[in-house]
């Protein structure tokens, strides 16, 4: 699971699903960077989003390995009430009453996608892109909190968490080894860290 590069974002919205949304310069040498790191693998399979940031960042990979980038619905962005709007910590926008009703329910949460329905669909995908793969590698290109929930629900790890404290920055791989359809490991790697560093907006993307 790779989650994409850096998205052109100067308004500073949470993007979400909206369309249009595309990888800014950096973010598009975050996917060639991406793609180095997997140039040794044995990568038979590539499917992504159907985002464009999504579909973007699975361009360089695909053609390192002559193959084409397939579309999995089930791995786009959650669908979030705030989409379109700027949501940033500290800047009030938790506090005003308007919104009150639609943060109600941090634990399901009650302002987008159920982390349950992200997590079945998620899991769904990654199954689909190992038998797609059998006995080689896949790679699928998704976003921060779809690859972090699947993450927490492959581990049995409550759903609910602080978003502040998810390990799945910009181009990262957060892997799942199986034996069979049996998941029995996951690593994570960052190898687009070095440009992650050069990035102003890094640890706020929005949308992700």
């Amino acid at each position: 699971m790779l989650r994409h590069g850096e998205v052109h974002n100067p308004d500073k919205v949470l993007y979400g699903r909206l369309p249009g949304f595309k990888l800014s310069e950096l973010g598009t040498q975050m996917a060639k960077a991406a793609a180095e790191a997997l140039a040794e693998r044995d990568v038979t399979h590539v499917v992504a989003s159907p985002l464009e940031r999504a579909q973007q960042t699975a361009e360089p990979i695909a053609a390192q390995f002559g193959l084409p980038v397939g579309v999995d619905e089930r791995l786009i962005e959650s669908a979030n009430w705030f989409e379109g709007k700027r949501v940033s910590p500290g800047d009030g926008s938790f506090r005003d009453p308007r919104n009150w009703w639609v943060l109600r329910d941090p634990l399901t949460p009650s302002w987008g996608e159920a982390y349950r329905a992200i997590a079945e669909r998620m899991f769904a995908a990654v199954h689909a892109a190992r038998v797609a793969a059998e006995g080689h590698e896949a790679v699928c290109i998704s976003h921060q909190l779809p690859i972090w929930t699947l993450r927490r629900y492959v581990e049995r790890k409550r759903l609910w968490h602080d978003p502040r404290k998810r390990q799945c920055g910009l181009c990262s791989l957060t892997s799942f080894h199986f034996d069979g359809a049996k998941v029995v490991g996951i690593g994570y790697s960052e190898p687009a860290a070095h440009l992650v560093a050069l990035s102003p907006n890094a640890r706020n993307a929005k949308g992700a």
